[in-house]
């Protein structure tokens, strides 16, 4: 009976900040104790008073985890689920339209430590169509693929697609771009790890050597919101012909892990001028007023709320048209939240489907 209790509690949504992982782990490992504690004295011919009493402390247990559930839920907003805070992606069905899978993408190339991603298939995969577009999305940080799932609304968003196209859909992958709930590797290759190498390579390989997919690049996109929004950007920047499409959802202008100095520490374990300029050269904005894109597209969507973020979105248009990009960006009710991301990829979906070759 507890562990029905826990698998229900791991998918409740959260309403509100930051879960400290331990206050879910020490609860549930109060209350496994307390139903241990129950069985070993009923087992051992010293009842708790009663099979009443037993079945009371039984249940003392199970309301512990509740109560520390519905109060955490009270104090966080970064992870949309139990499931989620405690870096476990649930397992989703959709019956009768698309499904979604969880598999391990190994950093191969990269040697990056990602955790497993989430694959959404339409209906027109599994009814024989070939070649489909795929679509690889990104989280913010701190985040998990599940963030994508359930906050994100994918499957349903996706669902109504297809259902305006006759089944067809993008394959969708949500890969960790992470490698943890709380990392920030800033999306490059550095001493922090080869996440661009990973997104870049081993991601596109597993997907194109496991998957029915367009291996045309011209049929891929990178999409994501806050630190996938930022990371869509830079790897558009900097491996055009990998993600020659992009979907920027409140992204920052450059990859960041506090201030520049503390970025550029933390990516090559030094801050020399030389180091500075080694960082200068992989930022977006850096590349997008040195280079021409003529080839790549993207959509900039940022809350009108999103007082931070907001004006490095707008940077960021504008620099990617003053390159040639063919873009364009919007602004939707909200602030930093899923709020806005959710509907973002809805409202972009139409002009993702025709500008990856899928309906058109």
């Amino acid at each position: 009976m507890l562990h029905r209790w826990a698998a229900r509690l791991a998918h409740l949504p959260l309403l509100g900040g930051a879960v400290p992982v331990i206050v879910l782990a020490a609860a549930t490992v109060l209350a496994i104790v307390a139903a241990v504690a129950i069985v070993v004295r009923v087992r051992g011919g010293r009842p708790l008073g009663s099979l009443v009493g037993g079945l009371s402390a039984l249940s003392l247990a199970a309301a512990l985890l509740v109560a520390t559930s519905v109060l955490t839920n009270l104090t966080v907003t970064r992870y949309p689920t139990a499931a989620s805070a405690l870096g476990r992606a649930p397992v989703a069905h959709v019956e009768g339209h698309g499904r979604l899978f969880d598999v391990e993408m190994p950093g191969t190339v990269s040697q990056f430590h990602a955790r497993p991603a989430t694959v959404y298939l339409p209906a027109a995969y599994d009814d024989g169509a070939d070649d489909l577009p795929v679509l690889v999305l990104l989280t913010g940080q701190p985040g998990h693929v599940v963030d994508w799932i359930e906050g994100g609304r994918l499957p349903q968003t996706m669902d109504a697609f297809a259902a305006r196209h006759g089944g067809v859909a993008p394959v969708v992958v949500v890969a960790d771009g992470l490698g943890d709930t709380e990392a920030n590797p800033m999306c490059m290759d550095s001493n922090l790890g080869n996440a661009a190498t990973y997104l870049t390579v081993d991601v596109p390989q597993w997907v194109r050597s496991n998957l029915h997919v367009s291996s045309d690049p011209r049929s891929w996109a990178v999409g994501g919101y806050s630190y996938g929004g930022t990371c869509a950007l830079r790897l558009a920047t900097t491996e055009p012909s990998a993600y020659p499409t992009f979907l920027d959802i409140s992204g920052e202008d450059e990859q960041r892990r506090g201030t520049r100095a503390e970025s550029v520490l933390a990516a090559y374990g030094a801050d020399t001028p030389a180091d500075e300029a080694r960082f200068e050269r992989t930022t977006p904005l850096n590349l997008l007023s040195r280079n021409s894109f003529p080839d790549s597209a993207g959509a900039f969507v940022v809350g009108a709320d999103d007082e931070e973020f907001r004006p490095q979105t707008e940077r960021a248009y504008r620099a990617a048209a003053a390159a040639g990009m063919d873009v364009h960006y919007s602004e939707l009710p909200g602030g930093h939240s899923m709020q806005v991301w959710a509907p973002a990829l809805e409202q972009e979906m139409e002009w993702l489907g025709n500008r990856l070759g899928l309906l058109g």
